[in-house]
C-alpha cells in the first residue's frame, strides 16, 4: 500500500522540542513487530486509537472529558507529537500514548485483533488529485484492517471537509463486510468532538463537514 502521508515542511517551537525531549520517553511507544500488550501502558483496556492527531489538541481534550478511557495517537509530524506533549504534560494526562510512525504499519504490526473500542479519524490528507487519490487512508484493504482491530460494536468514526473523500469513504466503509453504517448516510454532528485547526481552516473555505461513524458488526448479526 502506498503511504498515505507526507513529512510536511515545519519546524518544532522551543516549547514542542522542549516538550518532546523531556517526554518522549514517558508516552512514546517504541515501534515493533509485535502486539501490544495494552496493560503495559494503560490501567484498562477501553482504548481509543486516534490516526494522524495534527496538534493533539482535539485528542487532549477528548482524553481529559474521559479519564476512565485510554487514547493512543498515531502521528508522524514531530511538531504535532511535542505538541501533544506539551498538552499532556500542561494537563497532567495519564490516559494518552504516542507512536510515532505510519499508521497502516503500526495496525498491520502492532494492535491486536478485537481489541479497540474505536478509531478516530479526523481530516485525514484528502489526496485531491486524482493520481494521488491511491493514497487516501479510508479505502480497501486497509478498511479490512481497521475493522478487523475493532472489539464487536467498536465504532470507527470519521470527519472530513472534503466532499469527494467524504463520498469515497462513505462507499469503501459500506463495502467492508464487518462494519455497518450507524446512519442512513452521514452521520450527524457528532457534539463531543471538539473542531479542530483544519476543520477551522475547512470551514473558512466554506467547505462543508462530514462525519461519518460505522460500528463492527456483532457476531450474531
Amino acid at each position: 500500500m502506498f503511504k498515505s502521508y507526507v513529512i510536511r515542511a515545519g519546524r518544532c517551537t522551543a516549547a514542542q522540542k522542549k516538550a518532546y525531549e523531556a517526554h518522549c520517553a514517558d508516552f512514546l511507544i517504541p515501534v515493533s513487530d509485535d502486539k501490544l500488550v495494552f496493560s503495559d501502558f494503560f490501567k484498562n483496556d477501553n482504548l481509543t486509537v486516534e490516526i494522524g492527531f495534527g496538534s493533539g489538541f482535539a485528542t487532549a481534550e477528548i482524553a481529559q472529558a474521559n479519564p476512565d478511557k485510554n487514547y493512543l495517537g498515531i502521528e508522524v509530524h514531530k511538531p504535532g507529537i511535542g505538541r501533544l506533549l506539551w498538552e499532556i504534560e500542561n494537563r497532567n494526562l495519564s490516559n494518552i500514548r504516542i507512536i510515532e510512525y505510519d499508521a497502516v504499519q503500526v495496525f498491520e504490526k502492532m494492535i491486536p485483533s478485537d481489541s479497540l473500542d474505536a478509531i478516530h479519524i479526523f481530516f485525514p490528507d484528502p489526496w485531491p488529485k486524482k493520481r494521488h487519490r491511491k493514497r487516501r487512508l479510508i479505502q480497501r484493504p486497509f478498511t479490512n484492517i481497521l475493522a478487523s482491530c475493532l472489539k464487536a460494536g467498536g465504532y470507527l468514526y470519521m470527519v472530513t471537509d472534503w466532499e469527494d473523500y467524504a463520498a469515497h469513504a462513505l462507499e469503501e466503509l459500506t463495502l467492508t463486510d464487518s462494519l455497518k453504517n450507524m446512519y442512513d448516510d452521514f452521520a450527524p454532528i457528532q457534539s463531543w468532538r471538539p473542531k479542530t485547526r483544519f476543520e477551522n481552516k475547512g470551514l473558512e473555505k466554506e467547505h462543508k463537514i462530514n462525519e461519518i461513524y460505522f460500528t463492527r458488526r456483532l457476531l450474531c448479526s
